[in-house]
């Protein structure tokens, strides 16, 4: 990486770390359970924050987006956050003593894991930076419409005036932390990748030492670290035991058969391993995880929850382990008074998981129902302890519905700015091989019996996905047996492998409908296995480390050491799989461990497009605000929209099957198809006034690909309604005159 990407690479943790000191005396209040005292979450809730407050300024036309309005909005609330800390300080102490007043060296510990962590993928990154290929044109185009707008929501660069109809809030979050750095968007959408590997690996590290805290005797840090790497690892480097194909005759690809059926040839390890096999193993569906997501690199909304899923988990966890003790004061009657006093409890940790409940609606909705659920399994237990030996069922159920009932509430009203302008594109609830009967009807309210849809996932395969983790769910099954005392952490756990499981089983049943009618079950386990998968880690680490200290604490029977035998070596290999999977998939993508270029994502149209490349910067540089650009029209997954994309400008019409399923159906994108095609090519000055007027064109864009696309471009049109402001080449661009 050359000096300037250093320099971005410091100009953008530092923001960060400034970001996490103002939220972090907050997190010490809601995480008063965590060693840390939730460090690394106040980097998550303060990025959630500043950008939701910048977004509801912004639909409220009160400040116009901004630099000055970031800095303004951490100054509000670091000036806040001071004066709750001075009226609780202790006059004997100094501000910052009461701040860190613990466990300082982990503090600096964590900064530097995470500053590490976030140079490491940004290396990565910068050996293949380019923002290209699969949903990055997307992602880039969501982030450069952003950047432009002064009030929101942000206008769909490819759909304009609609504004954008997708989950778009980790958007926001990057374009936010891309006006406050003032570093430019090609070189962001690479740091927020670096960011949000950083902040897994962080935020697993603080939720695995935590659970290892709970149930160590005696704190012991090589341990606590310990347990909080392989947790890191585990989440954000494992894979899974899909790497056992290497030691195997390749099959192929989309074609899956099992292992055993393969000729073994370790002798060729590792066979002409493709990557991506492990997360497109069973027919038609798609079963990633964090760090395939990393790999590839879309700055996409399962991956820009992530960190606000793990601060969810982290907070709900936190609640278990430190409401218990402050509700047992409590009497077992239902009355207003002991009510409002059992809320007052939970007051600031309901309204911060509300507020991360609706982050999750707005950056990836699927996950705002898998972690509602485990606040219920999570609060549920905390009030069923509180309630001791008298276990009075209608005031468990009370309680815990006036709790959720708040969260709701609390949710929906952060979620309502954003929802105004959002319309869901789900059309139902689909049911696996549903009865003939049920066929011939169609529909029986929300749920949808679809003839030749019957996909269910081969056991084996389930096995080969998730053997791994379930090879320590047993283990800890059988441990938890021998054991006489379980910790709060092991029941913890147990809520996250429950509810992992469940999810696993749902697309075996159900699915939700959308427009893809082979792969239509693909979304639907996508997201919920997703998920199955960052607490399967936490869990597998958590266990690994609790049967290791087990172990290490009793006498060592002779008899159990042909069975240790066994196990330890399969555990190992296990262990092996997983780990090994980033190696392949890492070197795979990228040209390691080739020097590393650069962290510039459109560096790579120079090569391809070289004169629309220059275009394109001369766009950014010199047209201000939205007016729409014309360009090529083409379909998804294609270089089409690269300008719109790259600049944050609107076209008529982007990515036709994106559009489609965003706005519900393709009859809505479809007529700019030809629209697009008649502007171009027509000769009737008339036709083509009246669409550039219909869709507010404001320039038209002439390069490499509308040529190629539309070989009988009128250019003397063109001429005659505008004039060049830019030509390079064969690239250029008109700005039209009025055309009323």
């Amino acid at each position: 990486m050359s000096q300037t990407d250093i320099f971005f690479i410091i100009r953008w943790w530092l923001d960060l770390f400034l970001i996490g000191l103002i939220f972090y005396p907050l997190c010490k209040v809601l995480f008063r359970s965590f060693l840390d005292k939730g460090y690394i979450f106040a980097k998550i809730i303060g990025m959630g924050l500043t950008t939701y407050v910048v977004f509801i300024l912004g639909v409220l036309h009160i400040v116009i987006f901004s630099q000055i309005e970031i800095i303004l909005i951490l100054f509000l609330i670091l000036t806040i956050t001071t004066i709750i800390t001075v009226k609780k300080l202790d006059r004997k102490k100094k501000w910052y003593q009461e701040v860190f007043n613990y466990n300082f060296k982990l503090l600096i510990f964590e900064e530097i894991l995470f500053f590490l962590s976030l140079l490491f993928w940004s290396y990565v990154r910068s050996s293949q930076p380019d923002i290209h290929g699969l949903e990055k044109y997307m992602d880039f185009g969501f982030v450069n419409s952003i950047l432009r707008s002064n009030y929101f929501p942000a206008q769909d660069v490819w759909f304009p005036p609609e504004p954008i109809n997708y989950y778009y809030f980790g958007h926001m979050v990057t374009a936010m932390l891309s006006k406050l750095s003032q570093i430019s968007s090609n070189i962001t959408f690479n740091l927020m990748l670096a960011t949000l590997f950083a902040l897994t690996f962080g935020s697993a590290f603080s939720i695995g030492l935590t659970l290892y805290a709970n149930i160590a005797k005696k704190l012991g840090w090589i341990r606590l670290i310990t347990a909080g790497l392989i947790s890191g690892f585990l989440l954000t480097f494992g894979g899974n035991l899909h790497t056992i194909y290497t030691f195997f005759k390749p099959y192929v690809n989309d074609y899956p058969v099992p292992f055993w059926k393969l000729s073994f040839s370790p002798s060729t390890f590792p066979n002409s391993y493709w990557y991506p096999n492990a997360t497109r193993f069973i027919y038609h569906t798609i079963h990633e995880f964090p760090i395939y997501s990393f790999v590839v690199s879309d700055l996409h909304g399962h991956v820009l929850d992530i960190p606000f899923v793990l601060a969810a988990l982290a907070l709900l966890l936190s609640m278990y382990l430190s409401k218990q003790k402050s509700l047992a004061s409590f009497e077992q009657s239902s009355t207003l008074s002991e009510d409002l006093k059992f809320m007052k409890v939970f007051k600031y940790e309901l309204v911060i998981i509300s507020f991360l409940f609706a982050v999750m609606y707005m950056t990836n909705a699927w996950d705002i129902l898998i972690y509602f659920i485990l606040s219920i399994f999570i609060l549920g237990s905390i009030i069923w302890i509180n309630l001791g030996k008298i276990k009075n069922l209608t005031i468990f159920t009370y309680r815990l519905v006036l709790v959720l009932l708040l969260i709701i509430f609390l949710s929906a009203l952060f979620i309502l700015p954003y929802a105004v302008f959002f319309k869901p594109f789900v059309s139902g609830i689909g049911v696996l091989c549903a009865p003939n009967f049920l066929i011939q009807k169609g529909t029986i309210g929300p749920f949808l019996f679809e003839a030749n849809h019957c996909q269910r996932s081969p056991l084996w395969q389930l096995g080969i996905l998730y053997g791994f983790f379930y090879f320590w769910v047993l283990s800890f099954i059988v441990f938890l047996k021998k054991v006489k005392k379980k910790s709060q952490s092991d029941y913890f756990v147990l809520f996250l492998i429950f509810l992992s499981t469940i999810l696993i089983i749902v697309p075996e049943f159900i699915y939700l409908k959308d427009i893809y009618p082979e792969h239509y079950r693909a979304n639907t386990m996508f997201k919920l296995v997703y998920q199955s998968f960052i607490m399967l880690s936490i869990s597998a680490a958590y266990i690994i480390v609790r049967i290791i200290t087990y172990i290490k604490t009793i006498h060592f029977s002779k008899k159990y050491l042909p069975l240790a035998l066994i196990y330890i070596p399969i555990a190992l290999f296990l262990l092996f799989l997983v780990g090994v999977y980033p190696y392949f998939a890492i070197t795979s993508y990228y040209p390691l461990p080739k020097v590393a270029t650069s962290l510039d994502g459109t560096k790579y149209l120079s090569a391809l497009y070289p004169t629309d490349y220059a275009a394109i910067l001369w766009i950014n540089k010199n047209i201000k605000d939205q007016p729409v650009m014309l360009e090529a029209q083409g379909d998804s997954y294609t270089d089409y929209e690269r300008v719109s994309t790259n600049t944050g400008l609107p076209t008529v019409l982007g990515w036709t099957v994106h559009e489609w399923l965003w706005r519900g159906s393709y009859s809505v994108p479809a007529p700019r198809i030809g629209d697009v095609a008649t502007i171009y090519q027509s000769h009737n000055l008339i036709l083509t006034k009246f669409l550039l007027k219909k869709y507010n064109v404001s320039y038209i864009f002439i390069g490499d690909l509308e040529r190629q696309k539309y070989p009988s471009i009128d250019e003397e049109k063109f001429k005659s309604l505008g004039k060049i402001v830019y030509q390079n080449g064969q690239t250029i661009i008109y700005k039209l005159n009025s055309l009323n």
